[in-house]
């Protein structure tokens, strides 16, 4: 039914281009016009929330508005499709990970195709006296398994600076993040959604402060002595960011966590604690160069990094001590360029690192463990219209385990994007 109505909308929406489609005379009807024919204040609000990431959909095309102008619903998203081949080695996996790189596989080339991240989504703003400016936002693509079933993206509500709900974390930096038509990006990247409360502190110039609770995710690899249970307590995370353009900031952040887990030697839960701390950056050089990167480092935040992510390492057996658990450490970064050529076409290019420590003798005692990965892309993306893109992209990846053997894939990639 969500995409039947998303559809018709979309039909309706070309005709809105030289006309309002619906105008109900009563003085709570509502009235359906292109994006350029809102108030200001709808436009300027739906412009602020509008998140700095590549794969976040563009601000709708066309609203439902109050007749007054103050509340507006836009209802958009894109259909995105993808052609991929691997050559030379190949990643288990739609999405480029090093860490699924398989150990000697005989299988070196591989062809496929996706279409399940194409996104719908609903957007609610508005302005009130007690909430301010306010965002009611759900998305979600077609990720849900083989079966490409809908799955959840974003789901919050974000009212006078605080945010409720379902969305990315507050231990990442989207603003930084680069261009790929790989839909996860860097493996050094951190990248996660989680439950949460937020505030952002906007009241200096030039400055932003962010706190959040977040419900926790831990993946760890168990034994029969230990299992991980119920968390008792949420991730937390903060940070401060100084920017000074619109297009170039710095940000400095940091997680702590208490990851709960059981053991058959002791009739009591037990914790470990976990960390982390994140430097990440963008800035323009000029009108044609763009240069981003981060840098994260702690320990058992396996969860928040791109590769680690796939490896279960949040918390470990500790070989030392029987019936314990451990925080590893573990480390991610990326640095890259873009340049415009155009204020259609781009290039950019991405080098990123993530590495998982060994402590205790774990995992080193298991050789043929993932030990770091390493992520390469460079790709070219053309604008060519407002609501089509078009790209191409090359990624290489190299898996190393603690034998020091090493994996390596190649991959093409092409993309095709359509925005409504």
């Amino acid at each position: 039914m969500f995409l039947l109505c998303g559809a018709a909308l979309s039909a309706l929406a070309v005709h809105a281009q030289k006309k309002v489609i619906i105008e109900d005379e009563s003085p709570k009807g509502v009235v359906l016009v292109t994006i350029d024919k809102a108030g200001d204040e709808i436009i300027r609000i739906m412009n602020e929330s509008q998140m700095p990431y590549i794969h976040e959909p563009q601000a709708p095309r066309f609203l439902l508005t109050d007749r007054k102008g103050k509340f507006a619903l836009g209802i958009g998203g894109y259909v995105r499709a993808t052609a991929e081949y691997d050559f030379g080695g190949i990643v288990d996996n739609i999405d480029f990970i090093p860490a699924y790189i398989p150990n000697g596989s005989k299988i070196r080339n591989q062809f496929q195709m996706d279409a399940s991240t194409s996104t719908i989504f609903l957007k609610l703003v508005g302005h009130t006296k007690i909430l301010g400016d306010f965002v009611v936002y759900t998305a979600g693509n077609f990720r849900d398994g083989s079966n490409k079933g809908f799955q959840l993206r974003n789901a919050y509500v974000s009212f006078r600076d605080v945010t409720v709900g379902y969305t990315y974390g507050g231990f990442m930096d989207l603003g930084a993040m680069p261009s790929t038509i790989d839909f996860q990006g860097p493996n050094g990247a951190t990248f996660y959604r989680a439950t949460q409360v937020s505030y952002t502190y906007k009241g200096l110039k030039n400055f932003r402060f962010n706190a959040s609770v977040e419900v926790p995710a831990v993946d760890g690899t168990t034994n029969s002595e230990l299992d991980i249970a119920q968390q008792r307590m949420p991730d937390f995370t903060a940070y401060a960011q100084y920017g000074w353009n619109s297009k170039s900031h710095v940000r400095v952040g940091g997680l702590i966590r208490s990851m709960t887990y059981t053991s058959t030697l002791s009739d009591k839960a037990h914790a470990v604690t976990g960390f982390g701390i994140q430097a990440s950056t963008t800035f323009n050089l000029g009108k044609q160069w763009q240069v981003f990167g981060q840098a994260t480092y702690g320990k058992g935040i396996g969860q928040y990094l791109n590769d680690l992510s796939n490896l279960n390492v949040d918390i470990v057996p500790n070989p030392d001590e029987a019936g314990k658990m451990q925080a590893l450490p573990m480390l991610g970064w990326y640095a890259g360029l873009q340049y415009n050529i155009s204020p259609k076409v781009f290039l950019s290019s991405t080098y990123s690192m993530s590495r998982l420590y060994s402590e205790n003798g774990y995992p080193a005692n298991e050789p043929s463990t993932y030990r770091y990965g390493q992520y390469f892309v460079a790709n070219l993306f053309w604008n060519v219209t407002p609501n089509m893109q078009v790209g191409a992209e090359y990624l290489r990846g190299w898996r190393t385990n603690f034998d020091n053997s090493t994996n390596h894939a190649n991959r093409m990639n092409l993309l095709v994007q359509y925005s409504f």
